[in-house]
């Protein structure tokens, strides 16, 4: 699998604000759910009813022992322009790969002393992409992104997010949404792993 990491830090960058909610939308139903104090909450997302394999790593990433809570997500098809930069990156013809599917899911670090600092971050998405390549994944990418964050659940904190960008590409729409589901759930088990360094 490809897998790449960049930092989104600058003054201009969006900051991830948690809670959040998006005025935006009349219904109200767009907002932060704590997956981790309310996991049967996960039903009242579209995108999980729509992509069950979303819902499985939102599951995973808010358990128990996860090192990680979500914080915001979405899944999709990849439009062209999407679709001709990945074909780009993973070095694959059209007629090899004419679909594509994509995701993000925001996290935060639970660990206080980890959520803080970003070098500690950027050793763990150093060691995160390095241990992703060795997934076999050859029309998947991986793509994570280091940004600001303000957590108010408990009291304010000021921090960093990664947004987890797992995309992938296929024959067809379904095998694109295959390769999606396995890069993704491979992802998920790496943060999920009992590695030291994700603990």
């Amino acid at each position: 699998m490809l897998s790449e990491w960049s930092v989104a830090c600058s003054a201009d960058d969006p900051v991830l604000v948690v809670p959040w909610s998006d005025p935006s939308d009349p219904t109200g139903n767009r907002h932060f759910i704590d997956l981790r104090e309310n996991p049967y909450d996960l039903d009242h997302l579209a995108e999980v009813e729509q992509y069950p394999p979303l819902m499985h790593a939102l599951r995973a990433l808010n358990a128990p022992r996860s090192p990680v809570f979500t914080a915001k997500c979405d899944a999709w098809p990849l439009d062209q322009d999407e679709l001709e930069d990945l074909r780009l990156n993973l070095d694959v013809l059209v007629e090899e790969a004419p679909d594509g599917f994509a995701s993000y899911i925001d996290i935060l670090w639970r660990e206080r002393s980890i959520f803080g600092s970003f070098h500690q971050q950027e050793q763990l998405l150093h060691r995160l992409t390095r241990r992703a390549e060795a997934i076999d994944q050859p029309y998947a990418m991986l793509d994570c992104v280091l940004r600001p964050a303000l957590v108010d659940l408990t009291g304010p904190q000021e921090g960093f997010s990664l947004s987890l960008y797992v995309k992938a590409l296929g024959h067809d729409r379904q095998r694109a949404e295959e390769n999606w589901a396995s890069a993704l759930e491979a992802v998920v088990a790496l943060l999920r792993s009992r590695d030291p360094a994700f603990a």
